[in-house]
């Protein structure tokens, strides 16, 4: 990126591109230190389609940059895709995404504001909800569900079909011959509009939503507005060191885990994405990542970030409880996040008794793990999937362990 000032370090971090390089009138960095001279603020647009329930660490990147504009004086617009979620966003699929209701997207809209800490003192919240000056929640069911057939059509005539065929997931689909329905090529337009509506200044987003940036420019223009920056940060790779954090690769953390869960996962991630974990998910200075030994910046890392999510007096915990389950001093170890063995009917075999847990997907899976040696009870291997557990009695107050990242106590 080339630009005629430095962007101040509580920006720039983490920052994978930024465009355009050059604005019409003003380069990104003049636009950031103008604002700041002018005391000026900047309406920063983040906009998220509630099409689950949970909130993994990988997307906090996204709301802890927006988090980084309303602590230097910004505005967060926090755009809650409850319209745009019915149709689902084309991007990173290879197949029309299947459609919710709108009873599911509320419901979702209401869980994921609570993750980000809605509600709580803006000291122990992702977002900062207390300051009402500089968050705007909006829901985009409140211009897209009135838009009549006559602004539909304009939007549509503002983009060309080469230029929808030219978004990655859409040409690929072309050409293998997988169907493209029509309501998908409209999910950029719509989205993009809400950037109109909101008249955003700048869009943050993952690298894989530039097409969808773009868009909202071209439409800001069409609409005779000033087109937005869009700022892009990275996605987050999984805890297996390969695949991007997503829950359908079971590599993920999600916000609201248990401590000793969540800084378990992290202080077993593979070395090579120790760095880039420092850099997007700690505000530690990352000076510390020279000469030092990996397991120990994992650790770091690990107490860093769950410290963000659950404070320090919980990671400390967490980090002291994992320690003391590697040695196997059960009996040392404090608080523990319980399992149900409520449901379970007894007698029931091992490989099974995790399944109906939904610890695993399948029991085939699960058999797979015990036989590998993956499975733990008490810091002792079970390696008998068969293995018959007769009542709860013989479970209860117990310590399971499946790998190095699901730690849980059975209880009644």
């Amino acid at each position: 990126m080339s630009d005629n000032l430095i962007l101040p370090a509580w920006l720039s971090r983490g920052i994978e591109e930024y465009f355009p390089i050059k604005g019409t009138y003003q380069t990104f960095s003049e636009i950031i230190d103008l604002a700041k001279k002018n005391k000026k603020k900047l309406r920063v647009k983040l906009g998220i389609d509630p099409t689950g329930t949970d909130i993994h660490i990988g997307h906090s990147i996204l709301f802890k940059k927006l988090r980084a504009f309303q602590d230097n004086g910004h505005i967060a617009v926090l755009i809650i895709g409850d319209f745009t979620a019915q149709i689902g966003d084309p991007t990173g699929k290879n197949k029309t995404r299947v459609q919710l209701s709108e009873k599911q997207v509320k419901d979702n809209a209401k869980t994921y504001l609570t993750q980000l800490g809605m509600g709580k003192p803006a000291n122990e919240s992702i977002l900062d909800f207390e300051s009402k000056d500089r968050i705007e929640i909006r829901y985009n069911s409140e211009w897209l569900k009135g838009l009549n057939l006559n602004s539909i059509i304009e939007l549509m005539g503002s983009a060309t079909v080469s230029q929808m065929l030219a978004k990655e997931e859409f040409n690929k689909r072309y050409h293998l011959q997988v169907p493209i329905a029509l309501h998908e090529f409209l999910y950029p337009l719509l989205q993009g509009y809400d950037s109109v509506v909101i008249q955003s200044d700048i869009e943050l987003g993952g690298t894989d939503q530039k097409f969808n940036i773009a868009i909202g420019r071209d439409l800001q223009r069409h609409f005779k507005q000033e087109p937005q920056f869009g700022l892009l940060l990275p996605i987050l790779t999984g805890l297996d060191g390969i695949k991007k954090m997503s829950k359908s690769e079971s590599n993920t953390i999600g916000l609201t885990e248990d401590p000793l869960s969540m800084y378990s996962k992290l202080e077993k991630v593979p070395d090579n994405i120790i760095p880039i974990y420092f850099e997007l998910l700690t505000e530690l200075d990352l000076s510390v990542l020279n000469n030092a030994n990996p397991r120990e910046l994992q650790r770091r890392m690990a107490l860093e970030v769950t410290t963000l999510f659950h404070g320090s007096e919980e990671a400390f915990k967490a980090q002291s409880n994992c320690e003391k389950l590697f040695l196997g001093q059960k009996e040392k170890v404090g608080e523990i996040p319980e399992i149900s063995l409520k449901e379970i009917v007894f007698p029931v075999k091992f490989f099974y008794l995790l399944s109906a847990l939904k610890l695993f997907k399948s029991s085939s899976e699960s058999k797979r793990s015990i036989k590998g040696g993956g499975v733990k009870i008490d810091s002792q291997k079970v390696i008998n999937p068969d293995l018959v557990f007769d009542s709860k009695n013989d479970l209860e107050g117990k310590i399971l362990q499946i790998g190095k990242k699901i730690i849980k106590r059975f209880e009644n």
